[in-house]
């Protein structure tokens, strides 16, 4: 088994205190602890419990991020002084909210990396069956091990990357903010050009180490996240990888009250965005395809009528949210004929 432990990895402006990457590094993290609380849900738990190798004072299994439930299961937890997410993005969540909430160290050993989470300093928690991101977090250590990793579906972790590509449609729409002079913060080109170039010189050419879930495509993507965070935690905002690509994820989670793969409904997002913005929509399509992002609707179990009603309602959406950023939905006609037009290549559920 090879162990490897790093904290060469860590970059400047990052929310990481520390780092362990490699095969097999989880193994015996928990002997290392003293009273410590897990947040899990049950395969991953069933997974990594033996390999900690010491019994945690509490385990909490996910049920739901809503914030009036989660506050009380904090204030029903026993003493602890650290707390250790294990799972995927609703597991650290959790973790980094009670964390955050009990004041103590969060170690955080992700099992999968569809979502970035892991790496965020904020807690994405819900209210009221919406979105809100609260507390400040740094994981001491976070823990890479790609072993652990790769026992989760392939598909969860080459999610990995929908994420990522937000940022070609993201920094697109902060420029047209800018030339509307609508951008909500002190627009930044060199922003910009950082962020694409982590999209363009980091992740596009790099199809075949993440489709085949190699250590070098896992870590491919988890630098992406973290590189992101050298743009971000300094400005204070995530505009360069936030936009239109998420709205339309927000209206359908609003809309149909259910959840979906981050990853996964943010590539669709990003296609049918970046086709709106007339933004090189075809060769993330072809990217998405080559490295088996599931992006279709079909494969998330939505119908055409779906999609096509989140396309109609995107503007009515964004205004009422009132905190929505300005970007391509703001000035782009959606019309019936463009819709038509850019769901021809997209497979559906049947209605």
């Amino acid at each position: 088994m090879e162990v490897t432990q790093s904290v060469s990895r860590e970059r400047k402006h990052t929310n990481i205190t520390s780092s362990r990457f490699g095969r097999g590094c989880a193994r015996g993290i928990g002997k290392e602890l003293s009273r410590f609380l897990v947040c899990s849900m049950e395969i991953p738990w069933n997974l990594t419990k033996a390999l900690l190798q010491a019994e945690p004072v509490h385990v909490v299994m996910v049920d739901t991020l809503e914030e009036n439930i989660i506050e009380k299961q904090v204030k029903a937890a026993p003493a602890c002084d650290c707390v250790v997410g294990i799972g995927g993005g609703q597991a650290i969540d959790l973790a980094k909210f009670f964390a955050w909430k009990l004041s103590v160290r969060l170690v955080t050993i992700p099992t999968v990396i569809s979502v970035d989470a892991f790496v965020t300093a904020a807690a994405a928690i819900r209210r009221d069956h919406k979105i809100v991101y609260v507390g400040a977090t740094s994981p001491d250590p976070l823990v890479i091990d790609y072993d652990l990793i790769r026992t989760a579906p392939a598909e969860l972790n080459i999610a990995g990357v929908g994420d990522l590509l937000s940022i070609h449609t993201a920094t697109y729409d902060w420029e047209i903010a800018e030339r509307y002079k609508h951008s909500e913060f002190p627009f930044s080109q060199e922003s910009v050009a950082k962020a694409r170039s982590i999209l363009k010189s980091h992740i596009l050419d790099k199809e075949c180490e993440i489709k085949s879930l190699s250590d070098e495509g896992l870590q491919t993507i988890i630098d992406g996240y973290i590189e992101i965070n050298t743009i971000c935690l300094p400005a204070g905002h995530y505009r360069v990888e936030e936009g239109s690509e998420h709205y339309i994820f927000y209206e359908l989670e609003s809309r149909l009250q259910r959840s979906f793969v981050h990853g996964h409904i943010v590539g669709l997002g990003v296609y049918l965005m970046s086709k709106l913005q007339n933004n090189e929509s075809d060769a993330i399509l072809t990217f998405m395809n080559n490295v088996g992002l599931r992006y279709q609707p079909k494969q998330m179990e939505l119908t055409k009528a779906d999609v096509i009603h989140s396309l109609k309602n995107l503007q009515q959406f964004i205004q009422a949210q009132k905190d929505l950023w300005f970007t391509v939905i703001n000035v782009e006609e959606i019309t019936d004929e463009w819709i038509a037009t850019a769901i021809a290549k997209l497979e559906f559920n049947h209605d």
